[in-house]
């Protein structure tokens, strides 16, 4: 209580300054560098979460699926479904799926490019003032960069991607269009469009938002062919598995065979067309 109190005195006093992180790895399935906050600046992230989320959330697009209440991969993943339905008229022709991700997100997010886009949106200073500090309290590249391990991060990378939800949606009229985090795909019956507009996406991400798009990870492909979106290969009348994914799920069941992790896994697997794996670690728990 001493320490809540004293953090409030702070804030009233607008002496508030953001502490330090203690920096760890963790493989995701590939190694990411998290930063952890003190619990003292972390019960701060959830107090500015809790009262700006609401403001911004009804600002984002229906589409927009990281991060948010009633959202998440799962219902990302039905409305694909459901869009390749609508592009390929019941799957009578062929629906072209324009598949991005963003190089090192995170690590990209410019900080006067954010606080640009905030003050757009609150006119409170003080509100402006405490957000600046927990922007520039991450020492990565200086100026550019949000932890991983912030719940703030989570919320400012959402706000800082809705410039680029709202030109696809507003400008480039893209009426197909999915994005979760950093990943984003769009739709449509037309290759060609596609071919058309992806320069359009790379030039505004660049010039308005200095990100830059994977060049490994950005492709055209028919939806009959196999689209690998948020862990599992999406075809017209089912979904499998990622194979890297299956292979990394297998193995930390080996690792550990708790009840726990064969069910959060069984969990994940009813979510798609997997009967003979959901067998294989059903299997693996009873040995």
């Amino acid at each position: 209580m001493d320490n809540i109190l004293a953090l409030h005195r702070e804030l009233a006093d607008k002496t508030y300054r953001h502490g330090g992180y203690k920096a760890f790895k963790i493989n995701d399935p590939k190694p990411r560098d998290i930063h952890k906050a003190s619990v003292r600046d972390r019960l701060l992230h959830h107090a500015i979460h809790r009262i700006l989320y609401p403001h911004f959330d009804r600002k984002f697009i229906h589409d927009s699926y990281s991060c948010r209440l009633d959202k998440g991969t799962h219902r990302a993943m039905d409305r694909f479904q459901c869009f390749s339905l609508k592009v390929s008229r019941n799957n009578t022709q062929t629906c072209w799926v324009l598949k991005c991700d963003i190089r090192k997100f995170f690590a990209s997010i410019d900080h006067s490019i954010l606080r640009v886009i905030l003050s757009k949106r609150i006119g409170d200073r003080d509100v402006l003032r405490l957000l600046s500090q927990v922007i520039e309290s991450f020492n990565g590249k200086i100026g550019i960069g949000l932890p991983l391990g912030n719940l703030t991060s989570q919320l400012l990378v959402n706000i800082y991607m809705n410039e680029f939800d709202q030109f696809a949606k507003r400008q480039l009229k893209i009426r197909h269009y999915i994005r979760y985090a950093d990943d984003f795909v769009i739709l449509h019956d037309d290759m060609a469009y596609l071919e058309n507009v992806l320069p359009k996406i790379s030039d505004f991400l660049e010039t308005r938002l200095k990100l830059t798009l994977h060049p490994d990870k950005v492709f055209i492909k028919t939806y009959a062919s196999g689209v690998d979106f948020l862990g599992w290969v999406h075809f017209p009348h089912h979904r499998i598995l990622r194979t890297s994914t299956k292979r990394r799920m297998m193995k930390n069941i080996t690792k550990n065979p708790k009840n726990e992790t064969i069910q959060s896994y069984l969990g994940l697997l009813s979510h798609g067309n997997a009967k003979k794996l959901e067998e294989s670690v059903k299997k693996s728990a009873t040995c």
